[in-house]
């Protein structure tokens, strides 16, 4: 079944972590065997060759790059000018994928319904189809001015993230109390302007009801899980989930296993010890369901190697491919075909025909 993930970080993996994404995992794992300079390192779940293998044809792509300011521990960049620089190396990556035929950016209705009907014809095989990607930023911080913002939307961004972890420029985000602020509210009468889609993730509580407040555009989540199962404040409460529903929001689940099973303990807990499996994602994307009276409102963004790998996802998940299993694990639990078919693509891409449409 095809299948869109609305949330990987593909450019970063490529750039940060220095993966050559056309490889499959298993050889990128390889290369990075006795590797300690990050924690996940010989524990990538994701290429190019298993996005294929998995029929997840689609994928919305970021770019990130955190501003820090000097009493911010977070890692990130020293100024908003080097944080800029490193998402147009992050797009020069996807353009030089582009210009391998590797991947192809989806950016209206008209390229988003040829490259679909590309993956819908069988004559191909799908090891030989370019993975669409829909370009998002998540963080708004490398924004230097909002004039950047249009100069990223000619270039494709069609999706913006405010904030990320901690205090932003714009927003801010998980683990951060606080408002947007006359900056986060321009930002947002500039994305609305230019019908860049709003992405809640990350967004703290208060600046999260302030951005629904002031923004009229599309929002989605495209990778976010249940705080009634996870108490986080990097989770949606209830109140949050329904405003989504309410607003024609799709949800995507995360795989990140501390988003999934509460407990988690980072560099200490295992997939294993902690029982997270590709089922618990069901949980928490049933319980959005069940606010909603139908299955509308869910979709994936697995989040897969976004700075962790295999050490900290379902212990039942190989590669990125394994997204299929879900299917299993959804109809077991008495949703439909048609449920499936609608959590796996048919949720974006029903919020994408109707914010794309003429």
């Amino acid at each position: 079944m095809f299948i869109i993930d609305a949330h990987l970080d593909l450019a970063m993996n490529a750039m940060e972590w220095n993966r050559d994404l056309r490889r499959p995992a298993r050889e990128i794992n390889a290369r990075e065997k006795g590797m300690t300079d990050k924690p996940d390192r010989g524990n990538a779940v994701v290429s190019l060759p298993d996005l294929r293998k998995g029929g997840i044809g689609l994928v919305v792509a970021t770019q990130i790059a955190r501003y820090v300011a000097a009493d911010n521990p977070l890692p990130g960049w020293h100024s908003p000018q080097q944080a800029w620089a490193q998402t147009q190396g992050q797009l020069a990556w996807y353009k030089a994928m582009e210009a391998e035929g590797e991947m192809v950016q989806v950016n209206n209705l008209d390229s988003l319904e040829k490259h679909l009907a590309r993956w819908k014809d069988a004559s191909e095989p799908n090891d030989k189809k370019p993975i669409g990607y829909i370009l998002s930023l998540e963080g708004a911080d490398s924004l230097i001015t909002l004039q950047h913002l249009e100069k990223a939307w000619h270039y494709g961004l069609r999706a913006v993230g405010p904030a990320h972890y901690g205090p932003g420029r714009y927003a801010q985000g998980t683990d951060a109390t606080g408002s947007l602020g006359a900056q986060g509210r321009d930002l947002l009468r500039e994305m609305e302007r230019l019908n860049i889609i709003l992405d809640s993730t990350h967004l703290c509580d208060e600046s999260f009801w302030e951005a629904l407040d002031h923004f009229h555009g599309q929002v989605w989540a495209s990778h976010n899980n249940v705080r009634a199962l996870v108490p986080h404040n990097r989770q949606f409460d209830d109140g949050q989930i329904r405003e989504l529903i309410a607003r024609g929001a799709v949800i995507g689940g995360a795989l990140d296993a501390w988003m999934m099973v509460p407990g988690w303990v980072r560099g200490k807990s295992t997939p294993g010890d902690m029982n997270c499996r590709l089922e618990v994602l069901v949980d928490h994307m049933d319980h959005i369901c069940q606010l909603a009276g139908n299955a509308l409102h869910v979709g994936i963004g697995s989040d897969l190697d976004g700075a962790f790998g295999k050490e900290q996802c379902p212990y039942d998940l190989e590669t990125i491919a394994d997204l299929q299993k879900l299917e299993g694990n959804f109809l077991s639990r008495g949703y439909s075909a048609e449920d499936v078919e609608n959590i796996f693509c048919n949720n974006w891409l029903r919020f994408l025909r109707n914010a794309w449409k003429e």
